[in-house]
């Protein structure tokens, strides 16, 4: 399908405007994608919407303490970031916490992230449960012991691997 702009290039974006109740749908390619939303983010940005959202309800006033909280990293204050709608560092979001939280639940509906995490992580978490739920339990070494077995009857060598050292550790520290 071709670009509905430039007629010239292959579509890979496709837009749905729904504008008073009438829906359009857009088919650009990547070029005409970035120049349509250069247009979209100077009528309504971004940080526009975290802004407004931000404001919905008149939640906090200038006289409330929220807005009055400044970020001792980077001196962003809660009124600052109420209107660029953007946090100054990583630390903004632990001096903003009570106040960004109502808005993350009105954003994702919670706030707590139940999303996809990178496959590196969700393994090293899974060894670290897996070990923590062995040294709470009674037989520890013996329960990984176990997991190691199966781990290599079903070839999963890096996860043997990782049993092995976690056994070592225990063992190591039940001699302490």
């Amino acid at each position: 399908m071709l670009c509905n702009i430039c007629a010239k290039a292959q579509a890979t974006v496709h837009l749905t405007e729904i504008i008073d109740d009438k829906m359009t749908e857009l088919h650009l390619c990547e070029e005409c994608a970035q120049k349509k939303g250069a247009q979209m983010e100077s009528h309504f940005g971004l940080a526009d919407l975290l802004a407004g959202l931000a404001d919905l309800g008149g939640q906090f006033n200038a006289t409330t303490k929220e807005t009055k909280i400044k970020c001792m990293r980077c001196g962003l204050t809660y009124e600052d970031f109420k209107k660029v709608g953007r946090l100054g560092c990583g630390e903004c979001y632990t001096a903003f916490k009570e106040a960004l939280l109502p808005l993350l639940k009105r954003i994702h509906g919670s706030t707590q992230h139940y999303g996809k995490s990178p496959k590196k992580l969700v393994k090293s978490l899974k060894s670290t449960k897996v070990l923590k739920a062995a040294k709470e339990s009674k037989g520890g070494a013996q329960e990984l012991k176990d997991r190691l077995q199966q781990a290599i009857q079903k070839e999963e060598f890096e996860e043997a691997a990782k049993l092995r050292d976690m056994i070592r550790e225990m063992e190591k520290k039940d001699k302490k």
